[in-house]
């Protein structure tokens, strides 16, 4: 029953925004682009009456609003379960984390340890995928708002009809404004994309997580005064790498790093200085009605004494208000702050932790004097956002490729006389033995006055940024230095090099490999047991309090093995990268490099989280969050409380199985190995096949997004037309966007068929586990969600474009085989059709599909004429590049996952 509500629920919703739709685009006259919307079965007469432009506009924006329709059914059905349902039953939800404790028999305090030791850490990446203009993603959130409103029920007729009137109104100024960037957005435009999240939506969203926590808590009959406390919520912060990941991007320089790291702390103080500001006029306790602590009085004459003729000022603007004065006092210490009087150390904050004690100590006095109330209702919120933002308002990673840090070496060595200056020619042995000499020596190599070259100068300027920021506001606002492509133990002494030479290695900022492809996974952990055990890093071990953060990727692995393959070798990497940081007395945690798409680690958080490896979470998960998917998890309210919540929860959950071992079931690892082995040799066969690069470089876009205007990154690391080279993140969308998405499924149908037809017994063995096994179960549901997104009429269309027939069968047969086998071996392991299962997601399909068809159409109609301009510099080959830039957006929101 609850499942057929909440179709119709999404249906209703649908209806209504399209009507909206519809009603908009009668009162502007696009009577053509009506027929269009309103009609699913003959598309080829609207095409007819419409120019490419209209297709494209009125699609794009109709698949946006589907979206956005069930997004906000989705989110009413979840607040309704809430209303007339347990609480608990909400998957991913903090009632449902209660539930399973209260059942297990975890007592309240050690809940509330699990809670206060869970650390979350989104990271806000900007990349090729991303094409909403700012404007656009507003217009959305306005939308977002409107229509949550339309669910009161207790409006009048006429409330709900100028509700309705508003959201026709939005409509007609989206269709009016410009989907995507006409010209390639510059890193400023990204940054400012990712800085709006950080300073309009995710203090509100910290304040709606941390309410449906305390209230989750009330609510399932724990004490409430144990929630009260800010101390006892989860660690929320933020990360970003837009301005700090130099990863093939060339326009990420020093002097861009230097304006985010002063950007982002303009913003947090900013940010936080309003929220005080509130506090201080809310704070109107008089004097003469309540008994004044003596230990506030203390403190207000101690801080107006530091603060000078400005801190008497303070005082005397509110005499009968000790409380107030006190909040007024930290204003002006912190206008200070922002207006960069460093003189006296009583004259400003050093640090947003000297705040942070401040407002505790003032959360003291209100409850020892009985003010519990406004310690909760006015404090907690301040007290929260500065523990969230800090000063810094979101980490800064600094990310390079170790290719890039190989070339800065040997310029070095070059500048510096060394006859054998070649370093990346050098052999491991010999690189670890020079950069472990050079780290014994402090004396510095390198000379601020003197250029090096190319990438030393870049990589060198870059760490002094870092260091003069650091000297003026402490380490807060840096992430860490991750080193793509880890694939020695050198790699990472190449970052203690050149933090040495930069007075960086007494600082608190980790060295973080990245593991990326398969053969990566395989020796990430000897790689990790080599730097834990290295000098330096014992060195600097109580300075990053003995905690070594790993990163995973989940796309290079995907692009070089497979999605089975790919997954199996991080569950595996992260179970022996955990007892290797445990033997050598460290605590590792994990940065999971996961995209949007499910092929590059993307889908439920809850279920992400469950999958995990016992004891490999350790109370942290730091994930990134790119370009599209910022604005489909974050951009709703209520769908964005959602998802922090199932984060933060998923992870005191592990906490909890962790330390009980409640997850001591022995799992089919020996079958997985074997199914994992299987479907690596069969994708290696496809991509090693002759011809597949030109196959691939026919039947998908990949040529288009290489000249894509869509992010500021290049689509190759360094130009070189080869798949090694190539990013993950438009390999994953190009053959998305043809729906022969295999990058989410191909390997698996030839390594079930195989499974089964060798070892029957195993896979019946397999098939039992699906039900317990949360790793397996979440593998094959992901999978086989990218089967249901592919689609064969399409496939076949796209591989037409590969001219040579011999070439496109051999390719087409060999997917069209896995895609069948896959799709049939599945449901086989669930015991259930797909279409029985996944209503929702045929139904999703179901809205769309028409209107995909129209668009993919048009898609071949442009690439084959964009490819049959030779003059690369003609305003004809131009003018086609953008259009089939604006279809591809208008097939992102369509498909919902691209890259």
């Amino acid at each position: 029953m609850g499942q057929a509500n909440t179709f119709q629920n999404i249906i209703n919703a649908r209806k209504f925004i399209i009507d909206c739709y519809v009603e908009m685009l009668s009162r502007i006259n696009e009577n053509d682009v009506i027929d269009l919307i309103k009609n699913n079965n003959t598309p080829e007469i609207n095409k007819e009456k419409l120019s490419s432009d209209k297709i494209i506009q009125s699609l794009s924006i109709y698949f946006q609003l589907m979206t956005l329709a069930e997004e906000n059914a989705a989110t009413q059905y979840r607040r309704k379960k809430e209303n007339q349902e347990e609480l608990f039953s909400i998957r991913g939800s903090w009632a449902e984390a209660f539930k399973i404790w209260k059942d297990q028999g975890i007592h309240e305090d050690e809940m509330l340890e699990s809670i206060s030791n869970t650390h979350v850490i989104p990271v806000l990446t900007a990349h090729p995928t991303e094409a909403k203009r700012v404007t656009v993603i507003e217009i959305h959130r306005e939308l977002y708002l409107l229509l949550a409103k339309r669910e009161n029920t207790s409006l009048s007729k006429l409330e709900q009809n100028d509700i309705e009137e508003n959201i026709i109104s939005l409509l007609e100024r989206w269709w009016r404004t410009g989907e995507i960037y006409l010209e390639k957005p510059q890193i400023e435009d990204e940054r400012a994309n990712v800085v709006y999240y950080f300073s309009k939506i995710f203090p509100k969203l910290l304040e709606r997580s941390d309410e449906h926590l305390k209230g989750s808590w009330i609510e399932m009959g724990f004490k409430p005064s144990k929630i009260k406390n800010p101390d006892v919520f989860p660690k929320i912060n933020f990360g970003s790498w837009v301005g700090g990941d130099r990863d093939g991007h060339p326009f990420v320089t020093p002097s861009i790093t230097k304006e985010t790291l002063e950007l982002h702390r303009k913003q947090a103080l900013s940010l936080i200085k309003n929220k005080l500001v509130d506090a201080a006029t809310k704070f109107s306790i008089s004097a003469l009605s309540n008994p004044i602590p003596f230990q506030l009085l203390e403190a207000i004459e101690k801080k107006s004494a530091a603060l000078g003729k400005e801190g008497e000022k303070a005082i005397k603007r509110n005499p009968y208000e000790p409380w107030r004065q006190y909040i007024n006092l930290l204003v002006l210490k912190l206008d200070n702050t922002i207006k960069n009087n460093l003189t006296d150390s009583g004259y400003y904050y050093k640090s947003s932790k000297d705040l942070q004690d401040d407002l505790r100590f003032f959360r003291s006095v209100l409850i020892e004097n009985g003010m519990k109330g406004l310690a909760e209702d006015l404090l907690f919120p301040l007290e929260r956002l500065v523990s969230c933002f800090g000063f810094h308002l979101a980490k800064l990673d600094i990310r390079q490729n170790s290719a890039f840090h190989d070339k800065a070496i040997s310029q070095i060595l070059k500048s510096n006389g060394e006859k054998d200056f070649e370093f990346e020619n050098w052999d491991e042995l010999k690189r670890v033995a020079y950069l472990s000499k050079l780290l014994k020596n402090n004396e510095p190599i390198t000379d601020i006055t003197v250029s090096y070259g190319t990438e030393a100068d870049n990589v060198l300027d870059c760490y002094r940024v870092v260091r003069h920021h650091i000297n003026q506001y402490g380490t807060d606002g840096i992430g860490a230095f991750i080193v793509s492509m880890t694939r020695n133990l050198s790699d990472l002494l190449v970052v203690y090099f050149l933090m040495k030479e930069t007075q960086l290695l007494n600082t608190n900022i980790k060295v973080v490999p990245l593991f990326e492809t398969i053969d990566d996974l395989h020796n990430g952990p000897e790689i990790l047991e080599q730097f834990l055990q290295h000098p330096t890093t014992l060195l600097r071990a109580s300075k990053i309090e003995y905690k070594q953060e790993v990163m995973l990727g989940y796309s290079d692995s995907n692009k070089d093995g497979g999605t089975i393959a790919s997954k199996w070798n991080l569950f595996k990497a992260e179970e022996r990268l955990s007892e290797i940081a445990t033997k050598h007395n460290f605590k590792t945690y994990f940065f999971h490099g996961a995209g949007g798409t499910i092929s590059r680690g993307g889908g439920k958080y809850h279920r992400f989280l469950e999958s995990m490896p016992a004891n490999t979470v350790n109370g942290t998960i730091k994930i990134t969050v790119q370009g599209e998917t910022i604005a489909q998890l974050f951009g709703n309210p209520l769908t964005a409380t959602y998802n922090l919540n199932a984060l933060a929860s998923g992870v005191a959950k592990q906490n909890i199985i962790g330390k009980h071992n409640f997850d001591a079931h022995n799992y089919p690892f020996e079958i997985m190995e074997y199914l994992s082995q299987k479907s690596f040799e069969h994708y290696r066969e496809l991509i090693e096949t002759e011809g597949f690069i030109n196959f691939y470089g026919k039947a998908t876009c990949i040529d288009v997004l290489e000249k894509s205007k869509i992010g500021s990154r290049p689509a190759r690391r360094t130009g070189t037309r080869t798949l090694n080279d190539l990013r993950a993140i438009p390999w994953v969308f190009s053959w998305n966007l043809s729906r022969i998405s295999l990058t989410g499924w191909y390997g698996l149908g030839n390594a079930l068929k195989t499974l089964k037809e060798e070892k029957p017994d195993a896979f019946q063995n397999l098939k039992k586990s699906i039900k317990h096994w949360s790793f397996f179960r979440f593998l094959m549901i992901q999978t086989e969600t990218n089967l249901i997104l592919s689609n064969k009429e399409m496939m076949a269309l796209y591989a037409n474009l590969d001219d040579d027939t011999d070439e496109r069968k051999v390719f087409m047969s060999k997917i069209l085989t896995d895609y069948d086998n896959s799709f049939r071996l599945i449901e086989e392991l669930f015991d259930e059709p797909a279409s029985t299962r996944r209503q929702g997601q045929y139904d999703n399909i179901e809205w769309r599909n028409e209107k995909l068809k129209v668009l993919h159409h048009l898609h071949i109609k442009h690439l084959k004429a964009w490819r049959a301009l030779n003059d690369e510099t003609s305003n004809e080959k131009e003018k086609t590049l953008t259009k089939l830039l604006s279809i591809i957006n208008a097939l992102s929101s369509g498909l919902k996952n691209t890259g």
